[in-house]
């Protein structure tokens, strides 16, 4: 596996992959960058990314290797429907895999994605709206969920 580092408003994103796909995307609880070098495999990633957070990029064209039990790569999977600026509830996405009783089972399988950004576990919510439990911390998915929003808030000043 080869890795590239690179900058995001919410700090330094690890991608961790190879000619076969992308295994990982994390965020880092720092600012620096360990190496600006980034594998060829990489590249494309890295390009997504950037055009993403730059406001260009509302779906990614990747191939995903993420590794999991099939529970939740089914849950991965039906992440990446949720459309771009839109959310669902742990309770739909539930409803959607066809066993609204797995609940707790998807917002673990969800809390477990290792494709930040890329798989939009962000986008998943409450059932009442409130933003619930996000690896990346709250901070980081209200930023998400503000920067994907149709409706942006204006300075008044």
């Amino acid at each position: 596996m080869e890795e590239a580092f690179v900058k995001t408003p919410l700090g330094v994103a690890k991608i961790t992959g190879d000619s076969h796909g992308i295994a990982s995307i994390i965020v880092l609880d720092t600012e620096e960058i360990r190496t600006d070098i980034i594998p060829e495999s990489l590249e494309d990633a890295v390009y997504q990314l950037n055009e993403y957070f730059e406001g260009i990029r509302k779906q990614f064209l990747l191939d995903l290797k993420p590794e999991g039990t099939e529970f939740q790569k089914r849950v991965w999977k039906a992440l990446q429907n949720i459309p771009y600026g839109q959310t669902t509830s742990y309770l739909e996405l539930s409803k959607t895999l066809g066993d609204i009783k797995a609940i707790r089972a998807v917002a673990a399988a969800n809390g477990k994605n290792p494709i930040w950004i890329v798989i939009p576990c962000h986008r998943v919510i409450g059932s009442d709206g409130s933003l619930t439990g996000y690896a990346g911390g709250l901070h980081r998915k209200q930023w998400l969920l503000e920067h994907e929003s149709p409706f942006k808030q204006q300075s008044l000043f």
